[in-house]
């Protein structure tokens, strides 16, 4: 009697009527997340589909893990370059301006969040492969989170993540929480100082508006700004005045128990002419998505932004000239020192809303996880506005698209000998004499 022959899963079945008829699997060019393992016919097919969003850029690429009240959070930096000078001090001080409990109008939870690279670097140098940053969590309070066990904070991802995974983690919103964002700055610690070392770039970014406190577009002058001037109070604005009333308009909703958001502005100069893409991978849209996927994101926008459509295309254009260096330069920078997705060496500027904490001391109207309308009064330790705390973050994530564009195009472009009439090569020989004595 001849044996049975053994039918594929149900899911696999379906999966492969999804392919059209006489196509047994996709080719080996196509992309992993796509692929089918499909053998002779009635062999099982396997579809593996990896959607995790755990894992930001191509080149210089960081997947960030961890949760609020877990253990710990961190992340795995991949595809740095070796003999980088590295330790865990370079990513402290980055870490130190993001953690919280800094002053009044940040969240109290204490934490040091002390980093510890675990992998990667040998003698303070990076090795090339694989860099591991771990940091603990040490002042968790599971307890002040068993009412938002049984029902939902109004605009916060706890609705959501049940209605994907049916399952959460409650305390400190799992990995929905601005914790997450330790792994960027760690990485974008890294990518800052490669950055600079290569190129000369630098990223600063500061607070511009807070509720209603907006400070004037010509009250800082991104040429000259520095982070001094910045870190000089705690709501990181680097106006004097326009700080104060900023802080003032944060304790007025802090002392309620409610919340209010902002802008965060960023800046990079000395950004190579070139860096980015056409079309899909402009660059602006990587910083675009790069900014909307931090925590209570709302807007991005760069150059003139949304004001631009005021404009009359003559009023609007940036217009070239020849510097007395011989530089192609423009006269203005509407553009935000990006055209056509590609970096045109001024100044990069953009802006990043974002909206007010979504965790209130206020009852609220809600929902429970038994689908029940409850009223919800909210407890934990959270910002009364993220904005200060942001500014790093702002500051990382933009480094990290700086980073993996520059990578993409030294790969692409200058493989070969430039077109010195019309390109530059990246580098100057300052930054590498700086890297000289570790790259021998």
């Amino acid at each position: 009697m001849a044996a049975p022959v053994s039918q594929p899963p149900v899911a696999a079945r379906a999966s492969t009527r999804l392919l059209p008829r006489g196509l047994g699997a996709l080719p080996e060019s196509a992309p992993a997340s796509l692929r089918f393992s499909v053998g002779r016919r009635r062999r099982a097919a396997r579809l593996e589909v990896k959607a995790s969003g755990n894992v930001f850029g191509n080149h210089f690429q960081v997947a960030t893990y961890g949760e609020s009240h877990g253990g710990g959070v961190g992340c795995v930096i991949s595809g740095c370059p070796p003999r980088i000078p590295l330790t865990e001090a370079d990513m402290q001080v980055e870490l130190d301006r993001r953690r919280p409990g800094q002053s009044r109008i940040t969240t109290p939870r204490k934490e040091t969040d002390t980093c510890k690279i675990l992998s990667g670097t040998h003698e303070g140098m990076t090795t090339g492969t694989p860099i591991h940053v771990f940091v603990p969590n040490t002042d968790q309070r599971g307890g002040d989170y068993s009412e938002m066990a049984k029902a939902y904070r109004p605009s916060h991802a706890d609705a959501t993540y049940d209605f994907k995974y049916g399952v959460r983690a409650v305390q400190g919103g799992g990995r929905s929480s601005a914790r997450e964002t330790i792994g960027r700055v760690a990485a974008g610690a890294l990518a800052k100082k490669i950055l600079k070392l290569k190129s000369g770039v630098e990223i600063l970014a500061f607070v511009s508006k807070v509720h209603q406190v907006v400070l004037p577009e010509d009250a800082v002058d991104y040429e000259t700004v520095t982070m001094e001037q910045i870190e000089s109070n705690i709501v990181r604005c680097p106006d004097p005045e326009y700080a104060e009333k900023m802080i003032a308009a944060i304790d007025k909703v802090r002392v309620r128990g409610d919340s209010i958001g902002g802008v965060v502005t960023c800046i990079a100069r000395n950004v190579p002419r070139g860096i980015g893409s056409p079309v899909f991978d402009k660059l602006e849209a990587e910083l675009a998505k790069a900014m909307l996927s931090l925590p209570a994101s709302k807007g991005f926008e760069i150059g003139s932004g949304f004001a631009g459509t005021d404009f009359t295309g003559s009023e609007h254009n940036d217009e070239f000239y020849m510097d007395e260096a011989g530089n192609v330069r423009t006269r203005t920078n509407r553009s935000g020192g990006v055209q056509g997705g590609i970096s045109n060496g001024e100044i990069i500027y953009f802006k990043v809303a974002f909206k007010p904490t979504a965790t209130i001391g206020k009852k609220q109207n809600t929902v429970s996880r038994e689908h029940q309308d409850v009223e919800l009064l909210a407890r934990g330790r959270h910002d009364p506005c993220v904005v200060p705390r942001a500014v790093p973050m702002v500051e990382s994530m933009a480094a990290l698209v700086l980073m993996d564009q520059l990578m993409a195009h030294i790969a692409q472009c200058e493989m070969f000998p430039l077109n010195l009439a019309l390109q530059e090569p990246i580098g100057s020989a300052s930054s590498a004499s700086e890297l000289a004595p570790n790259l021998s």
